[in-house]
């Protein structure tokens, strides 16, 4: 058997629950003994327009043949704005690591599907692609989510938790030698969705949020919600959020600024009591993902948790790009037939190297 190279220049893709975009990581990645090294060379988000940003939101409703329809066309989608991007910044690229986007993610009946045919994109942007990283999970028994953890593993290994704010907030840390994960809460997709209301994208930096009062009786209701007792291994996807979130915000009358004000005040007190169970102190908080820069967020969060961690807040890059650096990270572990999908956090029956690769044809 060939020796692995330890040399790899990667495309990540990412586009999240949030739908703010697609985010796109160049990344080199480099084993230099038994550690890796990484760094992100170039970075783009291209943001959805609103049709399709709509179009997107709407896709859990298609029926089968318009989403494998749309599965196919996205791929496409996704291979011609790599190829603008590759053009653009004269990049030589090993191979393109997709994350596509979620569109049905309910893992305790065998199911988790991503949208952007890796053939498409490959034929498209005539690269090698890797992508499809859950289906092999699920099958395994697993949530199929988290994935980021094995990249705070093995790319972040000095901070001692990383919470990711993204459209659902998770958390990856290490106990006893194993890396545990799950998704703790809704987090952008909750705080987008109360702000599409008055016609705003998002609440930037918080300011609404700050503005308001809190709701008791909502903060309550949302905080008893079955999810939050549950044991780990376990993952929210938007099916979840429509279901259980969503009839409770519109059943409440009350004003926006109340509304972001009490759910972030939802998603810090989620996230502090995640941590407080690990029962660590004076430990490391890194957080990534657009949340990071909700500064009321993040100030309300250090309120609930100060006393046992330090929050660290990364270079813009970092916040902005994690999660597609991951991803094409985990593109390197498939390429190198390695483990890149942990049991210990998505509580399949065995780690797992996970992913289909497609050649261009």
């Amino acid at each position: 058997m060939s020796t692995p190279q330890n040399t790899y220049k990667v495309i990540g893709l990412m586009s999240g629950t949030s739908l703010d975009g697609l985010d796109i990581a160049y990344c080199h990645f480099h084993k230099k003994e038994s550690a890796w090294e990484f760094s992100i060379l170039k970075t783009e988000s291209i943001e959805y327009t609103p049709d399709y940003k709509e179009q997107l939101k709407n896709i859990i409703h298609l029926q089968a043949i318009e989403l494998l329809a749309f599965h196919n066309t996205y791929g496409n989608w996704l291979g011609n704005t790599v190829n603008d991007f590759i053009k653009k910044n004269k990049m030589a690229v090993d191979f393109i690591s997709s994350h596509g986007h979620t569109v049905h993610h309910q893992p305790k009946i065998g199911v988790t599907y991503q949208i952007g045919s890796g053939q498409h994109l490959a034929n498209t942007s005539k690269k090698k692609v890797i992508c499809d990283f859950r289906t092999n999970d699920v099958s395994l028994g697993g949530q199929g989510a988290p994935l980021v953890p094995i990249g705070d593993k093995l790319l972040f290994s000095t901070y001692d938790f990383c919470l990711n704010l993204g459209g659902i907030s998770n958390i990856s840390f290490d106990n006893k030698e194993k890396r545990i994960a799950y998704d703790i809460s809704p987090a952008n997709m909750l705080l987008n969705h109360i702000c599409k209301r008055i016609d705003i994208p998002y609440d930037d930096g918080g300011k609404l949020s700050r503005t308001g009062t809190l709701n008791h009786k909502l903060l309550d209701t949302i905080n008893r919600l079955e999810y939050y007792s549950q044991a780990y291994p376990k993952s929210l996807g938007y099916e979840w959020f429509t279901e259980k979130i969503i009839p409770v915000l519109e059943y409440t009358n009350d004003t926006p600024e109340n509304l972001l004000h009490t759910s972030v005040h939802h998603i810090a007190q989620q996230i502090a009591i995640a941590i407080k169970k690990t029962n660590k102190k004076k430990a490391s908080l890194l957080i990534t993902g657009g949340g990071a820069k909700n500064h009321f967020l993040v100030e309300i969060l250090k309120n609930n948790i100060q006393e046992y961690v330090e929050v660290i807040i990364p270079e813009e890059k970092i916040i902005d790009f994690k999660e597609a650096l991951i991803f094409a990270f985990m593109g390197v572990l498939k390429e190198r037939n390695e483990i890149n999908c942990l049991s210990s956090v998505t509580g399949a029956i065995r780690d797992s190297c996970s992913g289909v690769i497609y050649t261009p044809q």
